[in-house]
């Protein structure tokens, strides 16, 4: 396992962090004791089959989901045992979330989604702002039934960065989109984590992507198999898909 890159401070520092499920009488062990540290303004691939644990460490490390076992700290903020409130608050001001599938709503134009995440914000973009970032200055008006795949899924990018996250968790987000689009998408994501310098964690199963990441985490049955730190990044349009 390659040595740790340092970017920056740890933003969110993992210690033993265990889930596990119960269904019935059995017992699934979605995570086995990880050990992980993130840094601030790093871009970090997380590859992995499906199974192996990359979504559930995903979703505690964004306080959408708690741990059995384990302590999460996210810079001075002890996550570990946090209520429900303080989860909630900790996601609407630190944290911007990428999914595979969009989540629009469908009778709301691109600007009136965005403004959905503007409006709890505390220092947010205005949605203009947001939407011109991710190249869609020209579309603000549009709905969802309006846009392309890729389209909607940078509608949901703006969202998600508009009300500036230091931290952005993206789950599969070139998932349901060609090689092409999916391009266009990761670029989209490289360029907030450069120019906010926004910690950014990558969920896919595309081995190629890890090509774009400081550093590229493996995990397996629940633990993290390797760290990979890359001499460089390599620009999502160079990437051989």
């Amino acid at each position: 396992m390659a040595s740790e890159a340092t970017t920056g401070p740890a933003v969110f520092e993992a210690a033993g962090l265990t889930k596990v499920y119960h269904m019935g009488e059995v017992a699934i062990h979605a995570l086995r004791g990880v050990d992980l540290a993130l840094h601030q303004g790093e871009l970090v691939v997380m590859l992995g089959a499906s199974g192996s644990g990359k979504s559930t460490l995903l979703n505690i490390m964004g306080g959408l989901d708690v741990a059995s076992e384990g302590r999460l700290r996210y810079r001075d903020q002890e996550l570990t045992g946090a209520s429900e409130s303080q989860l909630t608050r900790f996601r609407r001001e630190q944290v911007g979330f990428v999914f595979q599938f969009y989540n629009l709503i469908p009778s709301l134009t691109a600007r009136e989604n965005v403004a959905i995440a503007t409006d709890i914000a505390i220092d947010p973009m205005r949605p203009e702002e947001a939407l011109e970032r991710v190249g869609l200055g020209e579309r603000l008006d549009h709905f969802p039934s309006q846009l392309s795949g890729g389209e909607q899924q940078r509608v949901a990018i703006a969202r998600a960065i508009a009300k500036r996250p230091m931290v952005l968790m993206c789950d599969e987000p070139t998932g349901a989109l060609d090689s092409k689009t999916g391009i266009r998408v990761l670029e989209v994501i490289e360029q907030i984590n450069r120019e906010l310098n926004t910690t950014t964690a990558i969920i896919t199963h595309n081995e190629v992507i890890g090509q774009m990441a400081d550093r590229v985490i493996r995990l397996s049955d629940g633990k993290v198999s390797d760290i990979h730190v890359n001499d460089r990044r390599i620009p999502p349009a160079e990437l051989d898909w």
